[in-house]
C-alpha cells in the first residue's frame, strides 16, 4: 500500500482552528494523537491563547511523547477514549480520530455529552472520517476490544472500493494486517456517520440543541456544535459553504478513484514479482 495517500485530519486545520477561534475555545481535547499534524496545531492554537492540550492515546508513536515531555501546556493521557473522557473537566472543544467504528464513536459523543452538560460547556466537536469508508462501514484497530455484541464480522486482508458494497479478497483498499473492516456495509450500529446520527438524535430527545456540518473531503470532517451557543452563528457561517458540498464530493471521488487504481497497479506489480514501487 502507498503511503503517500492524502488522509490526515490536518489538512481541515484552516477550518478547525478558525472555529476554535470563533468559539475560543482553547482548551482542547484530543482523541488520536497525531505527532507532526493536527496535534501540533492544535498545541500551537492552545499555547497562543492560554490554554491547554489534552491528547487522549493509550499507544502513541514514540515521536509524540518525546514531543510531548517538552510541551508544558500538553498533556498526554495514555488510556482509551472511553476510559480517559470522563476524567476531563473544563474542555471546551473536542477532536474526535481515534478509532473509527460505531461502538467507539457513539460512546465518544455520549459520554462528551455528559461531561460538557457536567460543566457547563456548550459541545463542539470536530470528527474525522464520517465520510467513506467508515461513514456506513464499521473500521477496527482492534477489534478484539469491541464488546462482541456491538462488533460486526470483519476482515484484516479483503478490500474495500466505493464501486461495490461487496469486500475484495487481497485488492481494494485494505489495511494489511494494520486493521479490519466489516465485511458488510450499512445497517444498524454500523459505521461512524451512523453513530452520528444515532448519538446526535438521542442528544436532541434529551434537550441538546445541535447543528451538524459535514465536509466531504479527506474521508470528510464533521462538526458537531451546540446551535445555542453565543458564538454558533458565526461558527455556521463559517462551516456552511463547506457542507455537503457538490465540488468537494466530486473531488473526493474523484481523488479515491485515482488511489484506488494506484493500488490496483500496485498489486499487479507485486503479482507480477516488481518489488520497490512506491506510488
Amino acid at each position: 500500500m502507498s503511503n503517500l495517500l492524502i488522509h490526515s485530519m490536518s489538512e481541515f486545520s484552516d477550518v478547525i482552528l478558525d472555529c476554535l477561534d470563533i468559539a475560543e475555545a482553547a482548551r482542547i481535547a484530543e482523541i488520536g494523537a497525531e505527532f507532526g499534524g493536527m496535534s501540533q496545531r492544535l498545541a500551537a492554537f492552545a499555547g497562543q491563547y492560554g490554554g491547554s492540550l489534552t491528547s487522549i492515546d493509550p499507544a502513541p508513536k514514540p515521536e509524540f511523547l518525546e514531543w510531548v515531555r517538552d510541551c508544558e501546556h500538553v498533556e498526554h493521557v495514555p488510556l482509551r477514549s472511553l476510559e480517559a473522557i470522563d476524567g476531563l473537566s473544563g474542555i471546551q472543544a473536542w477532536v474526535i480520530d481515534g478509532d473509527h467504528n460505531y461502538y467507539t464513536v457513539y460512546h465518544e459523543l455520549k459520554a462528551i455529552d455528559a461531561v460538557c452538560r457536567r460543566d457547563g460547556k456548550p459541545l463542539l466537536a470536530f470528527l474525522h472520517d464520517v465520510s467513506w469508508p467508515c461513514g456506513r462501514r464499521d473500521f477496527y484497530y482492534a477489534p478484539e476490544q469491541i464488546p462482541s455484541e456491538w462488533r460486526h464480522a470483519y476482515d484484516y486482508d479483503a478490500g474495500v472500493h466505493i464501486d461495490t458494497i461487496e469486500m475484495l479478497p487481497g485488492r481494494g483498499f485494505r489495511g494489511g494486517g494494520n486493521f479490519a473492516f466489516a465485511t458488510h456495509i450499512g445497517g444498524p450500529r454500523n459505521g461512524v456517520l451512523t453513530a452520528i446520527e444515532d448519538a446526535i438524535e438521542e442528544m436532541q430527545a434529551s434537550g441538546r440543541n445541535l447543528a451538524w456540518a459535514h465536509v466531504p473531503a479527506v474521508f470528510g470532517l464533521g462538526i458537531l456544535f451546540e446551535a445555542d451557543a453565543a458564538w454558533s452563528a458565526e461558527v455556521a457561517a463559517r462551516v456552511a459553504p463547506l457542507h455537503n458540498n457538490r465540488l468537494l464530493q466530486s473531488m473526493e471521488e474523484n481523488r479515491l478513484r485515482n488511489y484506488l487504481k494506484v493500488i490496483e497497479y500496485q498489486d499487479a506489480l507485486a503479482a507480477a514479482g516488481v518489488t520497490g514501487f512506491v506510488a
